[in-house]
């Protein structure tokens, strides 16, 4: 079985002349990326692999979730095609996941968060918001045959307020 862990990046601040890929957090995103982080926390999950859009606002949020679920830095890396809206690149990255990964997380962007929740899981969510996290369970032992799959978990920050 495999499982996939779907993070949106958190509230992004536009107060800053830069561009796109470089929007920090605002200090809601802040706030938010704390809340969740706590509550994955409690969830005790078995990360082997986490994958981090390039993008600062999903470095940040990574930044602040990661340190309390105590993944080995090793198993963190950030990779470019996730700064992919469309979803066709994330798909794709998902799919050429190594098999040895049984538990992967994903930082990303929307749309396409929110088109692969609503492709892949049972449960269709009309919006991830910002700093929204999906997992999603697929019976299979191969990440490119992934499919139709269950989704098992979301936590929304408007959960936790």
């Amino acid at each position: 079985m495999k499982k996939l862990i779907l993070i949106r990046h958190a509230k992004s601040s536009w107060e800053h002349d830069v561009i796109d890929h470089e929007r920090p957090l605002n200090p809601r995103g802040i706030t938010d990326a704390g809340l969740i982080s706590d509550a994955l926390k409690l969830k005790k999950l078995n990360i082997d692999l986490v994958l981090i859009s390039d993008a600062e606002r999903t470095k940040l949020t990574a930044n602040i979730i990661l340190p309390k679920l105590n993944i080995d830095k090793d198993n963190i890396r950030y990779n470019h095609k996730l700064y992919d809206f469309s979803g066709s690149d994330l798909v794709n990255v998902i799919k050429n996941c190594d098999d040895s990964v049984n538990e992967l997380m994903v930082f990303g962007h929307n749309h396409a968060i929110t088109a692969f929740v609503n492709t892949y899981g049972d449960t269709y969510i009309d919006n991830v918001p910002t700093c929204g996290t999906v997992i999603i369970a697929f019976q299979t032992d191969t990440w490119s045959e992934i499919a139709s799959g269950k989704t098992i978990f979301t936590l929304f920050p408007r959960d936790l307020k």
